[in-house]
């Protein structure tokens, strides 16, 4: 399966399995452009995507981006990166423009809801298969927005919990990603089911190969959450990267009850036959 272009769901299972099982795509229609793993950017990341429009949905969003220019006030501004944002959630279906103007029109708004809907934007598609420089470059971004959302209300755990995970995920700090860690664990510390936090724990353990830290966490967020899909296909890979197959075949199966597309269940099926 190719990976160029992205629809846009929400945090459901499909999405997840879409992400963990083939990346970060769906398959397009037509060849795309992606950006260079070595020249992520603003401006080369929003120039690839723009190759992937059609002449007719070029001109669209041209007539769109002149709206920035011609907007003096900051309320016109922000309805203009709206649209935008919108223009490349349901005409063009690409989720990482579509998080860069999301995010442009809340800096402009500086509201927390608005900064943080635009942050877990970058945060749940950094979960997926990216190069490392564009990695950064969305990690970055998350955490300038957690960062002006903490400023607003610095007692939002899951703000706390978001801007650790920015720096998991690669972004420059002073010591990232143990600082991203030890953020999440003040919260995880201090609110033992807090979810997100567990989960993130759950997920940087995986990531650096603590399988068994990984599984610990894990396991805590399916006990608390019994129907979160992502965490039950994190912990098949965790039992299974630690040998356990028998485990892991379980897992796998339980996360098969909460797919219903027959491709995303002939992969998982495959996955266990592997391991049988």
């Amino acid at each position: 399966m190719k990976k160029q272009q992205l629809l846009l769901l929400s945090g459901g299972v499909i999405l997840f399995c879409l992400i963990y099982f083939f990346g970060q795509t769906i398959p397009p229609k037509k060849k795309s452009t992606v950006v260079s793993a070595t020249d992520a950017d603003t401006r080369s990341i929003l120039d690839a995507s723009k190759s992937n429009l059609t002449p007719s949905q070029q001109a669209q969003l041209n007539q769109l981006e002149t709206g920035i220019v011609r907007g003096d006030i900051k309320d016109q501004q922000i309805k203009v990166y709206r649209q935008i944002a919108a223009f490349w959630r349901d005409t063009a279906h690409l989720l990482l423009p579509y998080s860069y103007y999301t995010a442009e029109a809340a800096k402009l708004e500086n509201s927390e809801k608005s900064l943080t809907f635009a942050a877990h934007l970058y945060l749940q598609e950094m979960r997926g298969n990216i190069a490392p420089p564009l990695k950064q470059w969305m990690a970055n971004q998350a955490r300038d927005l957690f960062t002006v959302a903490l400023e607003i209300n610095p007692q939002n755990d899951s703000s706390k919990v978001g801007l650790g995970s920015a720096y998991l995920f690669g972004a420059e700090g002073v010591n990232s990603p143990p600082e991203g860690i030890l953020k999440i664990r003040e919260v995880a510390e201090k609110d033992s089911t807090n979810v997100f936090a567990q989960f993130m724990l759950g997920y940087g353990a995986l990531v650096s190969g603590q399988f068994d830290k990984a599984i610990d966490r894990l396991l805590k967020v399916t006990r608390l959450q019994h129907n979160n899909t992502e965490a039950v296909f994190l912990l098949a890979e965790a039992y299974e990267k630690s040998g356990d197959n028998v485990n892991a075949i379980g897992w796998y199966e339980e996360g098969k009850k909460h797919v219903t597309n027959p491709q995303l269940i002939g992969a998982i099926d495959e996955k266990i036959k592997s391991l049988k």
